[in-house]
């Protein structure tokens, strides 16, 4: 299972990666894994403005759909729209091409709650 040492992530099995305050953020390896074939993403709360665990979208795969939860409060400024075409990407590349979105983050101390790879590990039984 892939678990990328440099990335934060959630309960909610999203990964975010920081680059100043802006915050990559996608689902993880284990995520895409349990989900099955992606075959649809979508997120309609592009340049909107949410809190923390709202939210910001869904994915589809062939057995479920499932809630996308942002796991830092801020304004969705991008969509991976590689993605309407080849929702694939999630599952082929989850932290790379298959990001979902980019947000522009409003409260940095909220990093801080978010899981090291280590605990996120120690969460889903690795």
């Amino acid at each position: 299972m892939n678990i990328p040492s440099e990335l934060k992530y959630t309960k909610d099995h999203e990964w975010v990666r920081l680059e100043g305050d802006i915050a990559t953020v996608g689902i993880t390896d284990f995520a895409q894994g349990e989900l099955g074939d992606i075959v649809y993403v979508e997120v309609e709360t592009l340049d909107e403005t949410l809190d923390k665990d709202e939210v910001f979208g869904t994915v589809e795969a062939v057995k479920t759909v499932s809630d996308l939860f942002l796991p830092l409060s801020g304004q969705i400024v991008e969509f991976n729209e590689a993605l309407e075409d080849e929702p694939e990407k999630v599952n082929a590349d989850p932290y790379g091409e298959g990001w979902m979105i980019k947000v522009k983050v409003s409260d940095p101390e909220e990093v801080a709650a978010l899981l090291e790879d280590a605990d996120y590990k120690a969460l889903i039984g690795g």
